[in-house]
């Protein structure tokens, strides 16, 4: 068995996917933790996957839950891993207001599990595990400094980032405390064509392909003034192995240095297929905050000078990426690249004939 063996919480999201790919790409026996479900959710793996009783797999899934710590003792026995990264969670934001018991429970508590499942294994057989916590820009919350780095004061605004905060201060104590290499990772918004269609980017493209199609008139959407930092996903997950890779452990900030309203990402979205969003876009209050994040942006200065580590990726390029990968699983490229846009009507009948 290879000694790069890594185990990671939210294998199935967004940068879980990522993320083993870019393990796997680097020699790395690659374990994800995934609930069990009635249906399947591992959409985003399955290009990976291969049946574990082949000899050549290097990816293998285990049913747990951060919300079950038992088990996750369980599979770190199992597994014995040298790194682990911590991406599960309940991670919508706004959800996290309609749930909180069990936000807080999967993102806080969830992480604390880990870390003592981690310190009982590295105290009875002496094998060193290197921890990967992900932190959340939604930490900073009502913003107290522009940008945000790593010694920015945290003031949360949701209990989504409240949970974040006290992961992120638990994973401080435990590397404190007892030694553990365990690192916090601070990522703004990072955006992919794999992002949930619940995530207002993705819900703004896919929302747009659908409109192009034919298939939907209009899209929904709660504060557009507010702005983000936003970037690629796949650059971000290599900025977690990196955090994993240094001589001692710390936590990075990592993000574009940029920000951008949710109205900028309406205009280069539905500008690429020669629309006007205010034509589609509607406000419905039910997507707005009890309490809203106005601003984010962050400051990635650490992490390019001691990771080397720089975004591949713009925010226009990182919103055609997305915009092109909706409009391609409708069918609607080759027809709809580089603005060629110039009859809707045209679109959607070639898409209706495909």
């Amino acid at each position: 068995m290879t000694s790069k063996r890594a185990l990671v919480t939210g294998i199935t999201g967004q940068d879980g996917s990522y993320l083993s790919e870019y393990l796997l790409e680097n020699g790395y026996e690659v374990h994800g933790i995934i609930r069990r479900t009635s249906t399947f959710n591992t959409d985003r793996i399955d290009h990976i996957y291969e049946d574990p009783h082949n000899q050549t797999a290097r990816l293998f899934l285990h049913y747990g839950d951060l919300t079950d710590g038992t088990t996750l003792r369980r599979i770190l026995e199992e597994v014995q891993p040298v790194e682990i990264y911590n991406l599960g969670a309940q991670s919508h934001v706004r959800v996290s207001f309609d749930s909180p018991e069990y936000t807080v429970d999967a993102v806080g508590m969830g992480t604390l599990r880990l870390l003592e499942a981690i310190r009982d294994y590295q105290y009875r057989t002496g094998i060193q595990v290197r921890f990967y916590q992900a932190g959340s820009s939604e930490m900073f919350g009502k913003v107290v400094e522009v940008p945000q780095k790593e010694t920015t004061p945290f003031y949360p605004r949701s209990p989504y980032a409240c949970a974040k905060v006290y992961a992120h201060w638990q994973t401080i104590n435990y590397r404190e405390s007892y030694g553990l290499f365990a690192c916090n990772g601070i990522l703004f918004n990072h955006e992919s064509p794999r992002r949930g269609q619940t995530f207002v980017t993705r819900k703004i493209t896919h929302a747009l392909a659908r409109i192009v199609a034919g298939q939907q008139k209009k899209l929904y959407l709660g504060n557009l003034d507010a702005k983000r930092d936003w970037g690629y996903a796949k650059d971000y997950v290599k900025a977690m192995w990196l955090i994993l890779q240094q001589d001692e452990p710390d936590d990075y900030v990592i993000a574009t240095g940029e920000t951008h309203s949710i109205r900028e990402f309406l205009d280069i979205a539905f500008g690429y297929v020669n629309l006007d969003w205010q034509d589609y876009v509607k406000f419905d209050e039910r997507y707005l905050r009890p309490a809203e994040v106005d601003l984010l942006i962050g400051d990635p200065a650490k992490a390019r000078q001691k990771l080397g580590w720089e975004p591949s990726i713009d925010f226009r390029g990182l919103v055609h990426l997305m915009v092109e990968a909706d409009l391609k699983a409708l069918g609607l490229l080759p027809l709809a690249r580089n603005l060629a846009i110039e009859d809707i009507a045209t679109v959607r009948l070639a898409a209706t004939a495909q």
